[in-house]
């Protein structure tokens, strides 16, 4: 067989064998992205990895178990070897997005798309309805899902190192500020059985003034003794150093206010609950404080944070949760829409004949929307734009939570543009067509 333009001949598959430089109807073809030819399901657990590998045409090439570690990573390595020689002709699916593993794989160059465990559970009753499963068997619906399906899944990004590491502590914060809560409603639910007195004296459970005088005053005998040199030193002890007189005075006078009292052997044992909770918060706190000192100086060295730190609402510590969530891969996220889409504040639309219904997202980075709705709530003070729009949803009957999401949607499109051009946040540009009075 004869190239059509009799320069160069072909191969049986009709393929040109010079090239591009020796064919001339080829010298203008576009270089098309390499396609996966291999497809391999990774079942990950936390000591071993299930691997089934397959072809285009959904043929098992091999399948084994392989350790966690650096021993099971060169046996992928050596596995995919044999059927695959550039690693972006290789196309892994697993359901995690991090993680040692996760980094190796794609620091190798495969394409990795982690896969939300909810879409491989319903793409597995796709093909077994009948219940069954297993490690080897989840591993090879991952590898059928990334062969039929990849291009409904995202590749994992290329996030550069320095805000992995922000995403980190970013998580790490914020779990920790969770952990509190939790501990703060405990301490919340044992003061409303035997101590009401303290939840009338202290708004914030958690802050410094309550902490320092529930530690020496426990129960409400011992707190409506309490004298105001004891109190005023309790404060001082917390950290409080301006209204101590003030302070002191209206603390002593709601602690001693009538109220029903437990019986003594139900205070005592409320009282050492009490005592619990509040060195755990404590000591939260004082972790609390080192890790968003840690995160701030993280997220002030990263590229992004000038432009992050101009957008009303954010601070240190929040811009960096938002930034170690979306990530830095300039690749990741095509236009605003699909960065609204992955932040979870977009709405989706679910229409079935005559009905139809505009909703909020239920599969979302629950991590960024936190954020996202308190950067928005945070924005209403010093942004005339963003108060005048949630006003305007408001007066258009969404709840105060609807209005917040909305206003959210609104920020996050903001930040894509301002990242995409990489300028600073003007209000007058980002507001001025929808509210004259944020001009």
């Amino acid at each position: 067989m004869s190239c059509p333009t009799g320069v160069v001949s072909t191969d049986p598959l009709g393929r040109c064998r010079g090239g591009l430089g020796s064919c001339p109807k080829l010298v203008s073809i576009e270089v098309k992205e390499v396609v996966a030819l291999i497809f391999v399901g990774n079942d990950w657990a936390e000591d071993h990895h299930d691997i089934h590998v397959m072809n285009e045409a959904g043929k098992k090439l091999a399948a084994r178990r392989l350790p966690e570690g650096v021993g099971g990573v060169s046996d992928f390595h050596a596995l995919i070897a044999a059927h695959a020689q550039d690693p972006q002709e290789v196309a892994v699916g697993i359901e995690t997005d991090h993680g040692l593993w996760v980094a190796s794989l794609v620091a190798a160059g495969y394409r990795v798309y982690a896969v939300n465990p909810k879409a491989v559970s319903r793409y597995r009753d796709r093909h077994h309805v009948g219940g069954g499963k297993s490690d080897a068997g989840d591993a090879k619906v991952l590898a059928d899902l990334v062969r039929t399906d990849a291009h409904n899944h995202r590749v994992v990004a290329g996030d550069s190192d320095q805000v992995q590491g922000i995403k980190v502590l970013a998580r790490a914060q914020q779990s920790m500020v969770w952990l509190r809560t939790r501990e703060t409603n405990r301490l919340r639910n044992a003061l409303r059985d035997f101590y009401p007195a303290a939840l009338a004296a202290f708004e914030d459970l958690h802050d410094r003034d309550a902490l320092a005088v529930l530690s020496r005053a426990p129960d409400p005998d011992t707190a409506a003794r309490l004298t105001r040199s004891q109190i005023t030193a309790a404060l001082k002890a917390g950290g409080r150093q301006r209204n101590l007189a003030a302070s002191t005075e209206r603390i002593q006078t709601v602690l001693r206010t009538e109220q029903l009292h437990a019986p003594a052997s139900v205070a005592a044992a409320y009282a050492a609950v009490v005592t619990a909770q509040v060195g755990v918060i404590t000591a939260i706190n004082t972790q609390l404080a080192q890790l968003e000192a840690q995160l701030e100086r993280s997220f002030e060295q990263h590229p992004d944070a000038d432009i992050l730190l101009s957008l009303p609402g954010l601070s240190d510590v929040l811009g960096a949760r938002v930034l170690g969530e979306f990530g830095d891969d300039p690749e990741r996220f095509t236009d605003a829409k699909s960065r609204r889409n992955y932040a979870g504040t977009s709405p989706i639309t679910i229409a079935s004949g005559k009905k139809r219904a505009v909703l909020a997202r239920h599969a979302r980075n629950k991590r960024l929307y936190d954020a996202v709705d308190q950067w928005a709530f945070c924005s209403l003070q010093p942004s005339p734009g963003a108060r005048a729009y949630y006003d305007q949803r408001r007066a258009a009957g969404d709840t105060h939570h609807q209005a917040l999401r909305a206003l959210g949607n609104r920020w996050v499109g903001i930040l894509h543009g301002c990242l995409t051009h990489r300028t600073p946040y003007d209000e007058h540009t980002a507001w001025a067509h929808r509210q004259p009075v944020a001009a």
